[in-house]
């Protein structure tokens, strides 16, 4: 069995905050005996508009998240940070950036994920319309990380809208589901636990949620509510209050194995080609 924490942000635009912040729930993290820390979308740089100012410090911030996960002996799940460049090296040259969620081990980087799926809604709140792909560069490619403790498949945030991209991290071998995010406050309000429950009992994964909550600026909300829930799909543990916070669960390998196997999901799919 290994201890996993779950974080919960109220990130802002000051980078040196947030970190200090950061490096707090490691320590909380470490001295619950956990073996990996998720962090939310936006963790390090809560900042609208200034995407691409904060990507031109990817490599540094990527360096100082992998000392602090050396010097705590966890691995990260580093919510997301905007990147410059693609996975092989090339730049995005139309001013867009990537939203990059790094694995990253008490060694080094070992995965990045590009989120595929971009929030390009009306929601109803204060800001109104989200227009991610005005901003950011769609990812492609579906990732699987390998940990001593079993294998993490990474999406980020709107993706859990999406049980096929679940399914296809199952189909590749995971084991947790990491959904690092800033749910709109109406939006969490209605869809975040259901969501997570919902890919946790679509896949046998346990899920690992991990939020901003509050206010960022004058006009963006988000819903918090950090959680992780089971493979089963009951919810182990959730935060109820404002602002940071963390929460430890446990996850064994060997009990999970026990569940796909006395309800075979995988094997009792049956492929149906459906015409929309």
């Amino acid at each position: 069995m290994t201890l996993v924490s779950v974080a919960q942000m109220n990130s802002q635009d000051d980078i040196e905050a947030n970190f200090s912040v950061i490096e707090q729930l490691m320590q909380q993290s470490q001295a619950a005996g956990a073996s990996l820390i998720v962090f939310p979308e936006n963790f390090v740089c809560f900042a609208g508009g200034k995407q691409r100012q904060t990507a031109e410090q990817f490599e540094v911030l990527q360096a100082r998240l992998e000392q602090l996960a050396h010097r705590y002996n966890l691995w990260i799940v580093a919510g997301t940070l905007p990147c410059p460049y693609r996975p092989d090296g090339s730049i995005i040259q139309d001013g867009r950036v990537r939203t990059v969620s790094l694995c990253i081990s008490p060694e080094k980087t070992e995965a990045r994920y590009d989120k595929i799926h971009l929030f390009d809604v009306q929601v109803g709140d204060a800001v109104g319309g989200y227009q991610e792909s005005k901003y950011f560069e769609p990812g492609t490619d579906v990732v699987v990380a390998n940990t001593p403790f079993g294998n993490i498949g990474l999406m980020v945030c709107y993706d859990l809208r999406f049980p096929e991209l679940a399914l296809k991290l199952r189909q590749q071998g995971a084991n947790i589901l990491t959904a690092p995010a800033a749910f709109t406050y109406t939006t969490g309000q209605m869809h975040w636990q259901l969501l997570l429950q919902a890919r946790a009992m679509d896949s046998q994964c346990q899920v690992l949620g991990s939020a901003q909550q509050g206010w960022h600026g004058e006009k963006r909300q988000t819903w918090g509510h950090s959680a992780a829930t089971h493979s089963r799909g009951h919810v182990l543990a959730h935060i109820d209050t404002q602002g940071a916070g963390l929460i430890t669960v446990p996850f064994d390998l060997a009990e999970q194995a026990k569940i796909r196997e006395s309800m075979p999901l995988m094997q009792h799919r049956v492929l149906i080609n459906y015409s929309f």
